[in-house]
């Protein structure tokens, strides 16, 4: 005979749960979610025209860009007000190791002839030591100091830009040279497959994805290891960062060589891109507009970056686009607000928004999210 007050005080058994009940990690959603956007990216250039192909590939660049400037201002915490000038130096140096000797423009310009695939790596290793020079200034300044530090590269860039005429081309800039690798050129000469004529712009698509992915990844393998832990830990508290043992000066002189890299790969993607360099390009505005990708996107993450460069890249292209039908957005010189000046306005709309309303960025909204907000203003 048992005994009842054993029996009542043996706890039930927790039910166990089945393994086969647990989602394996290649079929959850944000995997399938991953695997179709890829699809989708791949298949664009099959079905877009060329104008909605080149607004991608500014995202792009964009993107790659904002990347770079989200290691050093969102994860460490340095403010960068120059990141325009390391854009400059990749897209005019892959010009100069790329170019030919030759006149331009009733101009004589000075190249290299090198490879065009090495003119890239070059072009990249070039900014990064840029970013290298100016690397013990950023290891020892911080806050208001380093971005006005980083300011002054950009009027430095815009002199050089526009007076050493032999290696940019002054005003007018120059040429960019065609994109080769292993023979196959990213120019426009047609290239059917599947019965769609390839062009440039759908050549530089693929390149321009293998880029954002390769710069993507990279930087979130980086994020999550001991290196990201340790510029989180700078960002946060620079002397608790010291004090248990990260360099922290060493650290940031690294994360600014690494941002510059990050800015040549997208410089020159811009100038495959444009086909032209232009001095004027490479100016305050874009170094402001690198600024409101990572704030509005979301600071410190790779997906902040990318959301933010999508919508700061974006927006001018379809403003322009469908400025006729549009109210408020007039063509340029018709005395009205320019696409340009509109989407100046919007973005200046949404850091308020964003700041005031969701601090994690874009990337942070949600569905979750928007109903806890409507929850606390009801």
């Amino acid at each position: 005979m048992s005994d009842p007050t054993n029996a009542a005080t043996k706890a039930p058994a927790a039910p166990k749960t089945p393994a086969a009940t647990k989602t394996p990690p290649h079929r959850s959603p944000r995997a399938y979610a991953w695997l179709a956007g890829s699809l989708l990216l791949l298949a664009l250039p099959f079905y877009l025209d060329r104008f909605w192909l080149q607004a991608g590939l500014f995202a792009m660049a964009a993107a790659i860009g904002a990347i770079g400037l989200n290691l050093l201002t969102g994860a460490t915490g340095q403010l960068s007000m120059g990141h325009s000038f390391f854009l400059a130096v990749g897209a005019y140096g892959y010009c100069v190791f790329a170019g030919d000797s030759g006149e331009e423009n009733g101009r004589r310009l000075t190249g290299l002839g090198l490879p065009t695939w090495l003119a890239v790596v070059l072009a990249v290793l070039l900014a990064g030591a840029a970013g290298g020079l100016f690397s013990p200034i950023a290891g020892r300044l911080r806050g208001a100091y380093l971005g006005i530090a980083t300011l002054a590269l950009i009027f430095i860039g815009q002199h050089v830009l526009f007076n050493a005429g032999g290696l940019t081309g002054g005003f007018n800039g120059r040429d960019v040279p065609v994109l080769s690798l292993f023979g196959f050129a990213f120019d426009d000469t047609e290239v059917v497959i599947a019965a769609v004529p390839f062009g440039s712009s759908e050549k530089l698509w693929y390149a321009g994805l293998f880029a954002l992915l390769a710069g993507g990844l990279f930087a979130r393998g980086v994020l999550r290891g001991r290196p990201g832990r340790a510029m989180n830990a700078i960002r946060d508290h620079r002397v608790a960062a010291g004090v248990m043992g990260v360099p922290v000066a060493r650290y940031r002189a690294a994360v600014f060589v690494l941002s510059s890299m990050y800015a040549g790969l997208a410089g020159v993607l811009i100038a495959l891109i444009f086909q032209r360099t232009v001095p004027d390009y490479f100016g305050m505005i874009l170094a402001l507009e690198y600024l409101a990708m990572i704030v509005i996107g979301g600071l410190g993450t790779v997906a902040g970056a990318v959301v933010g460069a999508a919508f700061v890249a974006l927006l001018p292209q379809l403003l322009t686009h469908y400025s006729d039908s549009l109210p408020l957005v007039a063509d340029p010189g018709s005395g009205g607000v320019t696409p340009g000046e509109a989407a100046r306005y919007l973005y200046g709309a949404a850091i308020v928004a964003v700041v005031l309303f969701l601090p994690g960025g874009l990337t942070r909204l949600s569905v979750p999210t928007v109903r806890r907000f409507s929850r606390e203003k009801t």
